[in-house]
């Protein structure tokens, strides 16, 4: 899922422009609007001076990263390509330090169908594991909230796939729901967030095991603001297996008076 932010693409918020006139006497008139912006998605190519294209841009690169205080991080760097449909191309999770008590580092490779995995072992050195899979076309690894932002609201159910590392890599599904619009306010203005509720379907023996010995997995809460800038706000669940669950949302800027006194 898991970027904001950073993760990153995101909507931009619409910008209103005053101009000023400077001068004596010079009124100051707002700027009418001619071009109304919005969420903006391109692709950039390169041309030679002969106007021959010799390169182009067709990738988006998202980044999430949490430093904890304790030393510990969190890193997700994130590869795909948006042509019509969401394709992911590389993947690569770091989770380190004392908060994680399964240190990982974790490489996906969609273009090569690799996925590489550095774990320590029982002994405490490092192991390196690489398979190669069949990874599906609908892999969602550093993209779920992109996904749920471009979800219709009136979708009941949507399902994607996600390679979990445990260390052995295998596919599992996400299954999203829509649970209704809750409100939420910013500086004092409300606004709707779609509440979405994702299962996470193991399949397999270890899917109908799982419920009975109480392993099966938490489902995780995403709240996305919808209309025609859709945009993360809010989510909650673990960040690794086994995990507490954890609450990820828009931090608000805190800024500091630097106004004197007697100034």
């Amino acid at each position: 899922m898991k970027s904001f932010p950073p993760q990153v693409i995101r909507s931009w918020s619409l910008i209103a422009i005053l101009l000023c006139a400077w001068g004596p006497n010079a009124p100051a008139e707002p700027v009418a609007v001619r071009h109304v912006e919005g969420t903006i998605h391109g692709f950039l190519v390169l041309r030679s001076e002969d106007g021959r294209v010799v390169a182009h841009g067709n990738q988006v690169t998202t980044r999430t990263l949490f430093r904890f205080k304790d030393g510990s991080i969190d890193d997700e760097t994130t590869v795909f390509s948006q042509r019509r449909i969401f394709q992911l191309v590389t993947d690569h999770h770091i989770q380190k330090g004392p908060s994680f008590p399964h240190p990982m580092d974790t490489l996906i490779d969609c273009r090569r169908s690799q996925v590489t995995v550095r774990s320590l072992g029982k002994d405490g050195k490092e192991e390196v594991r690489t398979d190669h899979l069949d990874l599906p076309p609908d892999l969602a690894n550093g993209v779920v909230s992109l996904i749920l932002e471009n979800i219709p609201p009136n979708t009941p159910e949507t399902t994607v796939s996600m390679l979990v590392a445990t260390p052995k890599p295998r596919i599992v599904k996400l299954v999203a729901s829509s649970h209704g619009e809750e409100a939420f306010s910013v500086a004092g203005s409300s606004y709707q967030a779609i509440h979405y509720e994702i299962k996470i379907e193991l399949g397999g023996v270890a899917g109908i095991v799982a419920p009975m010995i109480g392993k099966q997995p938490p489902n995780i809460e995403v709240w996305i603001l919808g209309g025609q800038a859709p945009a993360f706000v809010r989510e909650q669940g673990p960040i690794y297996a086994d995990g507490p669950i954890m609450t990820i949302e828009l931090a608000s800027p805190v800024w500091q008076d630097l106004t004197k006194s007697g100034d």
